[in-house]
């Protein structure tokens, strides 16, 4: 049985709906999206022009949920099904959109740049407890017009794994969904084993913008999986209470579910957030708080009861070093997320409110998620009985359950068998092995898994037509040559 957290009644999840399904109708979703509010109005709701505020009834909210896939899966670049949306499975991926990432040597943030998500990504390429990759820093030496599709470009070229990103614009997404169908054989490939999910953000309160609702529609329509990213900020973009922001998150991502089912009925999507309290003293925005860490539980559970496919952002801290906070924010929030049977938990390796990256803390955090995994297996029942049979002949002196071959051939599957990262020495070996701490174990780490990554076989083809697809925009955008890309020479 796989253990789970609820911290909802049925009856406080029924109200909940009921109070977003009457959000959506007073005050209503403020669309700023032309063709989402004609879609919107043809429905049958009421639409103000003039404040773009769009009042949804709860029927045609209703027929959109009937209408979403329950579950649904996503594939390699080998077409090979890596991640499942859906249920109670629990995925990991690392966190995405950094503008930073720490320098493991000055412990400084540095403004990101292409080796760095290079760094990023030939590490988590190696890390199984990964289901999928995802763009997690901005490159800041491309143009500011090709942020987003740079980083999607970096993450196609090095990476195997299904793909967690976003667009920042609709002019991009395009762009974007057209990138992904190039390494996946094209078009209908694409729709039928899809590669890669693009989050797609409302704005608190109860607003979908031109290019978030623009995002919605053009992923609908060309069958790529979107995931709402629902935000309310509680006590400032969001009511003060916990209840009251997973109330809000249901509205808009309700109202969001309506417009893309609306372009097209069908089409695989996600019910997730990246919310937080604020806080009132700093202003800031803690991810790492366990409120925060309870309005994401809870409102996956409200996206459960109604059979949805689930997200979240969970497993990052709000430290700016890999420190015992680090460690507590990033262990702590995976955990629940994990128990809460939410299907993707994005977040990994990200520092200071998901501002920057770091690989040190991506092989940290990989340990971590290992726990959470192993939490979910439960006890499990692998012999006739429980302990029983375990002591014929057993000596009362010491023991000989080392012994046994029945130790030998159920230890592992008992028990998680962590890396190096984890120090289980005695003292004295310990000190043998020079005192390191856990960050300098995560450096030797990730010194290991950059020597051994090897770039991913990818048809040339594929590549050759990527690279001019993605140079030819670097251009209108006005540079004549991408970054260099080591061991990248496309014909």
């Amino acid at each position: 049985m796989q253990p789970k957290l609820s911290l909802l009644t049925d009856e406080l999840i029924e109200r909940i709906l009921d109070e977003a399904y009457q959000l959506l109708l007073k005050p209503g979703i403020k669309v700023q999206n032309e063709e989402a509010r004609k879609l919107l109005a043809d429905a049958g709701a009421q639409v103000d022009e003039e404040t773009m505020v769009v009042h949804i009834p709860a029927q045609i909210a209703k027929a959109a949920l009937h209408t979403v896939p329950k579950k649904f899966q996503l594939f390699d670049y080998d077409g090979n099904v890596m991640v499942e949306y859906g249920g109670d499975t629990v995925q990991f991926d690392p966190g995405s959109s950094g503008i930073s990432v720490l320098d493991p040597d000055t412990l400084e943030q540095k403004t990101a740049e292409t080796p760095d998500l290079i760094r990023l990504l030939k590490v988590a390429e190696q890390l199984p407890q990964y289901d999928a990759q995802s763009t997690a820093v901005v490159c800041h030496d491309v143009p500011k017009e090709i942020h987003d599709l740079y980083r999607l470009y970096l993450v196609l070229l090095h990476s195997k794994k299904p793909i967690v990103t976003g667009a920042f614009s609709n002019k991009n997404i395009q762009h974007m969904i057209d990138m992904v169908a190039i390494m996946s054989g094209g078009a209908d490939a694409l729709r039928e084993k899809p590669r890669a999910i693009f989050d797609v953000c409302p704005s608190p309160p109860l607003i979908w913008s031109n290019f978030g609702a623009g995002n919605l529609m053009a992923l609908a329509r060309a069958g790529v999986p979107a995931e709402i990213v629902s935000m309310p900020l509680a006590g400032a973009a969001a009511p003060v209470t916990l209840i009251g922001a997973v109330t809000q998150h249901a509205a808009e991502c309700l109202a969001g579910i309506t417009i893309h089912q609306l372009a097209k009925a069908g089409a695989p999507i996600v019910w997730g957030g990246a919310p937080a309290i604020f806080d009132m003293r700093k202003g800031g925005t803690p991810m790492g708080a366990v409120e925060t860490a309870m309005i994401d539980s809870s409102y996956a559970q409200v996206g459960k009861s109604l059979g949805m496919p689930t997200h979240a952002y969970m497993g990052a801290t709000d430290s700016k070093r890999l420190d015992m906070q680090a460690g507590l924010e990033s262990g702590i929030t995976a955990m629940i997320g994990a128990l809460s049977g939410i299907n993707m938990i994005s977040g990994s390796g990200m520092l200071d409110f998901l501002l920057c990256h770091s690989a040190e803390k991506l092989v940290i955090d990989a340990e971590g998620v290992a726990m959470a995994q192993r939490m979910l297996q439960g006890m499990k029942v692998h012999t006739e009985t429980l302990a029983t049979g375990f002591y014929e002949g057993v000596n009362f002196k010491g023991g000989d359950f080392l012994k046994q071959k029945i130790t030998m051939q159920l230890f592992q599957k008992e028990q998680n068998m962590p890396s190096a990262v984890i120090d289980r020495n005695s003292m004295r070996g310990w000190k043998e092995g020079g005192s390191l701490d856990t960050f300098d174990r995560a450096k030797i780490r990730v010194n290991q898994l950059l020597a051994s990554y090897r770039r991913p076989e990818l048809d040339p083809a594929q590549v050759n037509q990527l690279h001019a697809f993605v140079l030819n925009l670097a251009k209108q955008a006005g540079v004549e040559s991408l970054p260099f890309i080591e061991d990248f020479e496309p014909a």
